[in-house]
C-alpha cells in the first residue's frame, strides 16, 4: 500500500521515488516486520496465558522437556501477522509473485492453527491426524504449484536449473514441474515442521535460508546481475526480496521471545506456514537444489525420522535414540543450547555454500 502511495506522490515531489527501490524497500519490511514482532509479542504472550493455550508435551520426549508444559504456544501467528503487514505495505500488491507466496503461506498458516487449536483444546500432543493434516497440505501444494506454471511467461520459469553448472537447465513437462513443485513446497514445510522441537532452532535457519533466498530473488530480477552471474533472469521475481526481508525481521523479532529459555513456542501455525513460504520462493526463483542445500538441517531432521520409523518397521530397531535428530543428541546428553546454536553454526555454513553457486558456475 505504501508502495502505491509513493507512487502517485512522485508526481508532486521526485524524492518519494527512493521508495520504488527494491532494496530499500526489503529493508523497511524488514525493520516494520521486527518492530511489530516486538511489539506486539510481549500482548500475544500474556493474552496466550490468561487464556491457557499452552504447550502439551510428550510424554515418550526427553524428561528434560516436561518443564515446558504450560508454555504459551501458537507464537507463529506473531510472525505471519508481521511478515503479512509488512508485505502489504512496502511491497508491490500487483506482483504475481507475492500474491501467490503470501496466500501460501496464509493458508499453511490455517492449517497449522486448526492443528493447533485441536491439541489446545483437547489438552493433548495430537491435532489433525497425519492424513488430515497431509490432504490439506497437498490441497494448497497442488494449487500453489499449478498457479507458477499456468502462470509462466518465459521457459526459464519452468525449467530445473542445476547448481555449480553454468549451462544445465532442464525442460520439464507440466506434469514433472507440478510434482517437483508441490513436494519441495509440501516437504520443506514438513520439515520446518520437524526441526521446530527446541527453543530458537527452527526460527534462525529459517530466517538464514529466507535472507539467502531474498538475494536469489534480487539477483535473478536484476537484468544486470543475471547477466553477469550467468543465471536465468526472471522479470518480477525481484519483488520477493521484499517478503523475505520481512520474514528476516518477523524472524528475528519472534527469536527474542522463542531463545532459550523460551517465553513462546511458534506451534505448527508458525512452523507450516513458514516452511511453505521458503519452498514456493526457491521454486520461484528456480533454485529448488539449492533450497536443500541451504536448508539442510531441515533435510537432515527429516531424513532422519524417515529412517527412523523405516528401519523399526522393517527391523524392530531403532537408528536413533530418538527422532527427529536433535532429540537423538539432547539424550546423549547434550545441553539444548548446545543442539541449537550447533545447529545454527552448520546452517550459517550451508547458507554460504548455497550462495557460493551463484559464483561458481
Amino acid at each position: 500500500m505504501l508502495f502505491w502511495l509513493s507512487e502517485h506522490l512522485t508526481h508532486y515531489y521526485s524524492g518519494f521515488n527512493v521508495f520504488q527501490y527494491l532494496t530499500l524497500r526489503a529493508i523497511l519490511a524488514s525493520l516494520t516486520a521486527l518492530l511489530l514482532s516486538l511489539m506486539v509479542g510481549p500482548l500475544m504472550i500474556r493474552s496466550f496465558k490468561l487464556n491457557q493455550i499452552g504447550q502439551h508435551v510428550r510424554n515418550d520426549g526427553p524428561q528434560t522437556h516436561l518443564i515446558k508444559a504450560g508454555t504459551p504456544t501458537m507464537g507463529g501467528a506473531l510472525i505471519l501477522t508481521a511478515i503479512t503487514v509488512s508485505t502489504l505495505l512496502w511491497a508491490n500488491l500487483a506482483n504475481r509473485f507475492i500474491l501467490i507466496t503470501l496466500v501460501v503461506m496464509l493458508l499453511f498458516g490455517l492449517i497449522g492453527w486448526t492443528d493447533d487449536y485441536r491439541k489446545i483444546t483437547k489438552r493433548n500432543s495430537k491435532g489433525l491426524s497425519a492424513k488430515e493434516k497431509y490432504l490439506w497440505q497437498s490441497i494448497v501444494g497442488l494449487g500453489a504449484a499449478i498457479s507458477l506454471w499456468n502462470t509462466a511467461q518465459v521457459p526459464v520459469e519452468t525449467q530445473l536449473i542445476v547448481p555449480f553448472f553454468k549451462h544445465i537447465m532442464l525442460n520439464l513437462s507440466p506434469l514433472m514441474f507440478v510434482l517437483i513443485a508441490y513436494v519441495v513446497i509440501v516437504g520443506t514445510s514438513n520439515a520446518v515442521n520437524l526441526t521446530d522441537g527446541l527453543d530458537g532452532l527452527a526460527i534462525m535457519p529459517t530466517v538464514l535460508v529466507g535472507g539467502a533466498l531474498g538475494i536469489f530473488a534480487y539477483v535473478t530480477g536484476h537484468v544486470k546481475f543475471a547477466e553477469y552471474l550467468s543465471i536465468p533472469y526472471i522479470a518480477g521475481v525481484g519483488e520477493l526480496v521484499v517478503f523475505c526481508g520481512a520474514i528476516v525481521g518477523a524472524g528475528l523479532g519472534f527469536l527474542w521471545f522463542n531463545t532459550y529459555p523460551a517465553q513462546v513456542f511458534m506451534g505448527d501455525v508458525g512452523a507450516l506456514a513458514l516452511g511453505a513460504a521458503l519452498g514456493v520462493i526457491a521454486v520461484m526463483v528456480r533454485q529448488e537444489l539449492v533450497l536443500l542445500i541451504m536448508g539442510g538441517v531441515f533435510v537432515m531432521e527429516t531424513i532422519s525420522v524417515i529412517l527412523q520409523v523405516v528401519s523399526f518397521k522393517l527391523t524392530g530397531r531403532r537408528i536413533f535414540r530418538m527422532a527427529p535428530l536433535h532429540h537423538h543428541f539432547e539424550l546423549n546428553g547434550w545441553p539444548e543450547p548446545r543442539v541449537i546454536v550447533r545447529f545454527w553454526i552448520i546452517t550459517v555454513v550451508l547458507v554460504l555454500v548455497g550462495l557460493a553457486t551463484l559464483k561458481i558456475r
